[in-house]
């Protein structure tokens, strides 16, 4: 590839977003697109997330495409490693090497409208040229550090656990953890044996449920590649299970209460102590926060060595952190267990379409998309993992496919009727988010009495969730309505061809 180069298609992101996005191009038949990566590997958030304990919480045999299942998994929830693995043994069955592109982070991304391109600059100084933009960047890619006043003023060690140095040895050190999201809730048990003492300083506590967890014998490592129909069995089970749990989530939240005294039992029979006890009871329904699981959270927690502080955190001095409360916690390392920044996905002047117009202004009342996938006035850009596609209750990976059959549906009525650029209409994509925050309204997010990362925090709308099941999504993304968009033709051929009938479908609906 030149310094000035054209594509027809660049996918930016090579993790589960981007892998699938190529795969299905690929498997279809179009060949001019590359992936962009910022980094030196592909991977994504299980490349970037490697901190001690890291694994999914959702079980392996979902958490991987349907149409790539993998035998050789070890344990019913996948740790880091083996989800790494996974994606580069797909990027080598599906044969994606030459498409890849490590080391060009997106810098900008311009709608050139005179050309009706995108003009893209990338961070090793190439400039690109490409019809179709996809975004695979995810929702939970940047990472969210609070602003502690004398943050700066620290002599010690810090990090966010998605930058995790494994450099840095914790034995015998007093460490701070600020936070307690999912990240934390796995790396917390494996370094508090190790440090000498822990600070965990706690906002708010989560909901933690018991972890199902289990090696997965020889046995049925063998009977899942040599009988895959078991495999499929076994996948099927786990999403019907997952499945169901939408119900409490989206559709009768009343429901959520019978699940929260699985959670009060799994904390009464872990934590002995009264007092810690009621520290981490939280005050909000189940499920309004992110639901974590974990068998070796609450024990890390009732070791002597470790400490829960409930004070705010006013500031940070040299050596330690100080509370609301005047009390100085001594630390000579402090880590971020803080999350991500998923209500602002992407960062300002990133991405610029129509009229440059950059996106972060289009959502500066919340990010909002067209199946989570189209933004008028950006046209030709397609989001996988956009607004409004996260789940509470099943994978991800489900939610991905679903886009990316939208997404390639598009591009071949494009490649058929000779479309140079579609643009979803504003009316459309205001009527579809009208619907879906109504609906999110009677969801557990909503009257679950809590403040989350699912909601925006300039507006409460939530932002970030999908208010239904799996099916009824991919339901909506089957096919791309070419109704429901602006569509501009190509220049015609010198010889002309007869003007081929859009396919058209019912306008994606929430009901």
């Amino acid at each position: 590839m030149n310094a000035h180069d054209s594509i027809d298609i660049a996918i930016i992101g090579s993790g589960f977003a981007g892998l699938c996005m190529a795969i299905k191009l690929k498997e279809a038949g179009f060949s001019d697109f590359f992936i962009a990566e910022q980094a030196d590997a592909l991977g994504g958030t299980w490349r970037d997330n490697h901190y001690p304990g890291c694994a999914c919480d959702v079980q392996s045999h979902v958490y991987s495409f349907s149409f790539a299942p993998n035998p050789h998994w070890t344990r019913q929830f996948a740790p880091q490693a083996e989800i790494r693995a996974y994606l580069e043994q797909c990027a080598r069955r599906y044969e994606l090497a030459p498409f890849l592109r490590f080391g060009m982070g997106l810098e900008k991304a311009v709608f050139d409208e005179a050309q009706q391109r995108w003009s893209l600059t990338f961070s090793n100084g190439r400039q690109v040229s490409a019809r179709v933009l996809v975004s695979g960047m995810g929702g939970l890619s940047r990472p969210a550090l609070p602003d502690i006043p004398g943050l700066d003023s620290f002599k010690g060690k810090r990090f966010h656990s998605q930058q995790w140095d494994h450099d840095y040895s914790l034995k015998g050190k007093r460490v701070a953890v600020i936070g307690t999201g999912a990240s934390a809730i796995q790396f917390v048990p494996q370094i508090a044996p190790q440090v000498a003492h822990l600070d965990l300083f706690q906002r708010t506590p989560p909901w933690i449920m018991p972890k199902p967890d289990r090696p997965i014998s020889r046995f049925e490592r063998w009977a899942f590649k040599h009988l895959p129909f078991t495999q499929r069995l076994m996948r099927g089970a786990f999403y019907w299970a997952l499945e169901g749990r939408v119900v409490g989530f989206a559709r009768h939240p009343g429901l959520m209460k019978m699940v929260q005294k699985i959670a009060v039992r799994h904390l009464h029979k872990q934590v002995a102590r009264p007092s810690l006890r009621k520290t981490l009871t939280p005050d909000y329904t189940i499920g309004c926060k992110r639901v974590l699981i974990s068998n070796d959270y609450y024990p890390a927690l009732s070791r002597s060595n470790v400490q829960v502080v409930t004070d705010n955190v006013q500031r940070i001095e040299a050596d330690g952190v100080i509370t609301a409360d005047g009390i100085k916690h001594p630390a000579d390392c402090i880590i971020f267990g803080t999350g991500f920044q998923a209500t602002d996905p992407l960062p300002r002047h990133c991405i610029i379409g129509r009229h440059g117009i950059d996106l972060m202004d289009t959502w500066q009342d919340g990010a909002h998309a067209y199946l989570g996938t189209t933004v008028p006035g950006y046209p030709n850009l397609f989001l996988i993992v956009g607004p409004n596609t996260g789940l509470g209750h099943n994978s991800m990976i489900l939610m991905i496919e679903a886009q990316v059959t939208y997404i390639l549906d598009a591009l071949q009525q494009m490649q058929r009727h000779r479309i140079a650029t579609v643009d979803v209409k504003p009316t459309v994509e205001l009527a579809y988010n009208a619907r879906l925050q109504d609906k999110l309204k009677g969801t557990i997010w909503s009257t679950g009495g809590c403040k989350s990362w699912y909601l925006d925090p300039r507006t409460g709308k939530n932002t970030t969730l999908w208010p239904g099941s799996t099916w009824r999504f991919k339901q909506v993304t089957r096919h791309f309505a070419l109704k429901d968009y602006v569509a501009s033709l190509e220049p015609m051929p010198s010889t002309p061809r007869p003007a081929a009938t859009p396919h058209t479908t019912p306008e994606g609906s929430l009901s």
